[in-house]
């Protein structure tokens, strides 16, 4: 029992905190530095020791140091108890929903690279995944901000919105492969079609994985879909009373959704840890297919970025336009061309 506990108790610390915490924070150098790239300018140039001074790597442990010793101000206003929960609600789901994420294959028959085997698998990730809105709309609330207030209400609208759609350009990806368990669709992915081609979810659902991308997007608030926390119009949106580690949790909880955005459809449409003609149970072999997961993983995650900082906001009349008018029947759409290959030529 104590083995148990404590193999649990590493994979959590190593699998589920290390790799997404650890994550968003460097993340936030990453966002700094990519948009004084593509603006042409320095970027994060000032938390400079030593080897480190050029490209500014110091910038999140000073950022974290000074969210630290930030004063934490609660507005006179506030409902106090809901005020303190919030950042929590926002904080805590995207980090759970990394327990049915396999960021390797099993090991000896061991899952050594999954916290929880669970046969909720898919289902679990999007039901905890998208609790995060609470923590949005508690936090605008509770405020006693109209400014925060309306960035609730955006927040809200849109997350709801896009749930929609983000769950239909999955349904495609389970109904090819007939599976909700994610070691298994990665498993029936790691066929290869003709010897040659893998048959990721990638080339199974094309349309299904630009519809994901662009939905997921939207439920991270990543621009062009950053309504909630639009800053030249609602100052910072939900989160504008918020101060020092509140804010950080806020602030966090976003590049955490990215990774796991990442790390998601990776899972669906990548083939997870399989690398093509890489098969064996040896360590090179493992270490090979981490990194493979790894490597999609972060393609995702910087293609997420970079539209960021070369697409223009949207307006919220477009954002939800876009959300009821293109993504809803074009997933429709999908799913019913789907169900007609299945049917007739499988």
């Amino acid at each position: 029992m104590l083995e148990v506990i404590l193999w649990a108790t590493a994979k959590v610390v190593v699998l589920f905190l290390a790799f997404s915490l650890g994550g968003a924070a460097v993340l936030t150098w990453v966002e700094r530095r990519m948009s004084g790239v593509l603006q042409d300018r320095l970027g994060p140039n000032r938390a400079n020791v030593g080897p480190f001074t050029v490209f500014g790597l110091l910038h999140p442990i000073a950022d974290g140091i000074k969210m630290i010793f930030k004063e934490d101000f609660v507005p006179a206003q506030a409902d106090k108890v809901l005020f303190f929960l919030a950042p929590a609600f926002s904080f805590i789901p995207p980090l759970l929903a990394f327990m049915v994420i396999p960021f390797g294959p099993p090991v000896g028959g061991r899952e050594v690279f999954l916290v929880s085997n669970t046969q909720m698998g898919i289902l679990f990730l999007l039901a905890i995944g998208s609790l995060g809105v609470y923590g949005h709309t508690l936090a605008g609330w509770s405020s006693g901000n109209k400014f925060s207030l309306l960035g609730a209400l955006r927040t809200s609208g849109q997350l709801f919105s896009y749930e929609i759609g983000l769950t239909l350009s999955l349904l495609g990806v389970l109904m090819v492969y007939g599976t909700i368990v994610p070691q298994e669709l990665i498993a029936r992915q790691s066929e290869m079609w003709f010897g040659v081609v893998p048959a990721w979810g990638i080339f199974t659902q094309p349309l299904g994985f630009i519809l994901f991308l662009a939905a997921s997007m939207a439920e991270t608030k990543r621009a062009p879909f950053d309504l909630p926390e639009a800053d030249s119009e609602l100052v910072a949106g939900y989160s504008t009373e918020y101060s020092s580690m509140r804010f950080a949790m806020f602030f966090l909880s976003e590049f955490v959704a990215i990774i796991l955005v990442g790390a998601f459809g990776a899972v669906l449409f990548l083939g997870g840890w399989h690398v093509p003609f890489l098969e064996g149970d040896e360590w090179w072999v493992v270490a090979l297919q981490v990194g493979g997961f790894l490597f999609k993983t972060g393609i995702l995650v910087y293609i997420q970025m970079l539209i960021r900082w070369t697409v223009p906001r949207l307006r919220y009349d477009q954002v939800m336009d876009v959300g009821w008018k293109y993504l809803l029947p074009f997933g429709l759409g999908n799913l019913a061309a789907t169900a007609v290959v299945l049917v007739w030529f499988v």
